[in-house]
């Protein structure tokens, strides 16, 4: 178990070592490709002015994941109560996933004035869908003979909610958590970028920006590898939540241990 673990963690020495031999025996110049040992040095000489941007990207990163789940949520459980409204609302949800953020953006931040809202905006139309579409199908994936069960004894629609499908529900919705999670890091990275370009912005994906007009390389791969780790982070943290909350009752985290 131990050994399968640490397994990552080596692979991942691995390819960095191989990273530090091939530009080393190669002599590329670090405006082309830095050793990852020059952009650990890049990282730790700039992490004060790092730091700041990126605290403000993982801040809209986390306000537009909580917004939402908690929009995915209420609306998933309102569509799994009433079918009309599902037919009907559903396809302005399919809307907002299928339109390309960069195309869009722009636009959003025309319109709202607070570029930090408009950022917020933009990251949560990416993480929206796949919390609403996941927390859907966990709502309706509860066991028919247990739905005729609570139709029998005549439960309100708020009770086969609260103690039929929401349980249900709860490994869907946080495996819509783990990939939304990242997503909305994608989401704000992505807003960054377009509102950076103006100079409107402090986040991470500004100062990528502004290190590639100026061919500081060293720079860029240093804030890449904040974004990176903070990637991991998220799906870490909610990796580790879905485990503490399913345990050994549901058989996907079940599997994971074994």
């Amino acid at each position: 178990m131990m050994r399968t673990r640490l397994l990552p963690t080596l692979v991942l020495l691995g390819l960095l070592g191989l990273w530090e031999l091939a530009v080393r025996w190669a002599q590329i110049p670090a405006y082309t490709l830095p050793a990852p040992s020059l952009v650990a040095q890049t990282l730790f000489a700039n992490f004060g002015s790092l730091a700041a941007s990126w605290w403000t990207t993982v801040k809209i990163t986390f306000g537009a994941l909580a917004l939402a789940c908690a929009g995915g949520g209420l609306i998933a459980a309102t569509f799994a109560l009433s079918p009309l409204l599902e037919r009907a609302l559903l396809p302005v949800a399919v809307i907002l996933q299928v339109t390309p953020l960069v195309a869009v953006a722009p636009l959003i931040l025309i319109y709202v004035e607070s570029t930090t809202a408009a950022l917020l905006l933009c990251a949560w139309i990416v993480a929206f869908f796949p919390m609403l579409a996941n927390t859907l199908a966990g709502l309706r994936s509860a066991d028919a003979n247990l739905r005729e069960l609570f139709r029998l004894y005549r439960a309100t629609p708020l009770q086969r909610l609260r103690l039929l499908l929401l349980p249900s529900a709860l490994p869907y919705f946080l495996a819509g958590l783990r990939i939304s999670g990242g997503l909305s890091l994608i989401g704000a990275v992505s807003a960054e970028m377009v509102a950076g370009a103006a100079g409107r912005d402090t986040g991470l994906a500004s100062r990528i920006l502004e290190a590639s007009f100026r061919t500081e390389t060293p720079k860029m791969f240093a804030a890449l590898t904040l974004l990176v780790l903070t990637g991991v982070m998220i799906y870490g943290l909610f990796n580790a939540l879905s485990h503490a909350l399913l345990g050994r009752w549901h058989a996907s985290a079940s599997a994971h241990e074994r």
